[in-house]
């Protein structure tokens, strides 16, 4: 699948943090249940690779993504747990190459026009805006849509379910990453019930036609 596609699949990602591997599989099984089927799988801990292979061995339902790529190196150690597709807050020349090397897709990272012409050069036509909101978020993504129509974002970053629905209005947003839907208190309290919901009415959200 290239990153288009899969981030078709749902008009939200989740972001998720994993703090400890044994929260990896409910937490998808949960998320996945509500609607959700593509997951962000963020290098913020120890647990994040190994939870990305536990969630690929036992969710076969979900499309599971690293987060927060930041070094070269980053791509083989999450190809080798299975990742199948990647995101970085950022591009460089360097993470352009170790990307094509790479087993999967990725969503590259981009805040100015400038590193989106960079981004352009190197091929890519799908990005992530962060993050969103201090990057001029809604007014950003509207400016940049009549200069750059071929282009597609998936803004991240100070979204909220309040504010999710006017970003996925846009013709140039194809879907939207937020960490609400996998809050930290309802991860650490293993309450899936909880997430699973908060999964299905950020997967009932519509996306503009």
């Amino acid at each position: 699948m290239n990153i288009r596609s899969i981030l078709a699949l749902a008009p939200v990602v989740p972001v998720i943090t994993v703090e400890h591997i044994d929260h990896a599989v409910p937490l998808a099984r949960a998320l996945c249940a509500g609607g959700l089927r593509v997951l962000e799988v963020t290098l913020r801990t120890p647990a994040a690779l190994p939870a990305i292979e536990a969630m690929r061995k036992a969710v076969p339902d979900a499309v599971v993504g690293v987060g927060t790529l930041a070094r070269p190196g980053d791509f083989v150690t999450a190809g080798n747990a299975g990742a199948q597709f990647g995101v970085s807050p950022g591009l460089t020349a360097e993470m352009a190459a170790a990307a094509r090397a790479a087993s999967f897709p990725m969503l590259p990272g981009i805040m100015t026009p400038t590193e989106l012409l960079a981004g352009l050069g190197w091929g890519y036509d799908t990005f992530k805006l962060f993050p969103a909101q201090q990057a001029g978020g809604i007014g950003m993504l509207k400016a940049l849509g009549a200069p750059f129509p071929e282009v597609v974002f998936c803004p991240t970053g100070g979204i909220s379910r309040a504010t999710a629905p006017d970003f996925l209005a846009l013709p140039n947003v194809a879907c939207v990453g937020g960490s609400w839907v996998a809050p930290t208190d309802k991860i650490r309290a293993g309450d899936w019930a909880a997430i699973e919901a908060l999964a299905k009415d950020a997967a009932s959200l519509a996306k503009a036609k």
